[in-house]
């Protein structure tokens, strides 16, 4: 028997990298789970790209659900997945990232209780440098997509994080205190392409939505 899980997925690096885990230890990925929050103020789920997660699951051969999610707050928020837990057989629901993410993994942990499904962050033990660096060697093309964090530029938007990237980004969040996996929303990522990828996907005519103000934006 292979365990039966659901993988919480926004097209970004470490949701696909715990695509990857799952497909390593020989789960059973009944479905990636995109919920697509009504704007950006949004506390739990990722604003930008998210439609794009379609063009991953077709890329990677895995089924996918959307979940629009209408309410703002952790709690209703993670409310929105509960039609769909309630009709999926899952073992376990499984997260990307280190864990940082405290309040997401204990409000989607509590509605996903109510169905006896488990939370699982399997990379909750690696550092955020540690699983950058990991994420980047196994060969995801990750591409910057939304920044929002004094020291990331315009210039982030649309970059590639390669090895060179990795160490001005290593850099960058040492000097002014960011989170190198851009965990609390210092910036978002898209996953173009991986080794397990059947075909890679490719982001043209691609416009840059910048906020002077703030120093924030993202691309379309």
């Amino acid at each position: 028997y292979s365990m039966k899980v659901g993988v919480l997925f926004s097209g970004g690096k470490d949701s696909t990298y715990a695509v990857k885990y799952c497909m390593d230890n020989g789960f059973d990925i009944v479905s990636l789970i995109s919920v697509k929050p009504r704007n950006e103020e949004a506390y739990l789920w990722h604003y930008p790209t998210v439609e794009l997660c379609k063009l991953s699951a077709d890329a990677m051969g895995l089924p996918i659900a959307l979940v629009r999610c209408e309410e703002i707050g952790p709690y209703v928020e993670a409310k929105c997945l509960e039609p769909l837990l309630a009709k999926m057989k899952l073992d376990a629901l499984v997260l990307g990232g280190v864990g940082l993410q405290e309040t997401q993994i204990r409000e989607i942990a509590k509605v996903a209780e109510k169905f006896n499904i488990n939370v699982l962050v399997p990379h909750k033990n690696s550092t955020s440098e540690q699983l950058l660096r990991e994420e980047v060697e196994s060969g995801l093309e990750i591409v910057m997509t939304e920044v929002a964090t004094g020291g990331l530029d315009k210039d982030w938007l649309g970059r590639v994080i390669d090895e060179r990237a990795f160490e001005e980004l290593k850099h960058l969040s040492e000097k002014h205190g960011f989170d190198i996996l851009g965990e609390g929303g210092a910036f978002n990522t898209f996953v173009t392409d991986a080794p397990f990828f059947r075909q890679r996907i490719e982001l043209v005519n691609h416009a840059i939505v910048w906020d002077t103000k703030t120093r924030s934006g993202y691309i379309v």
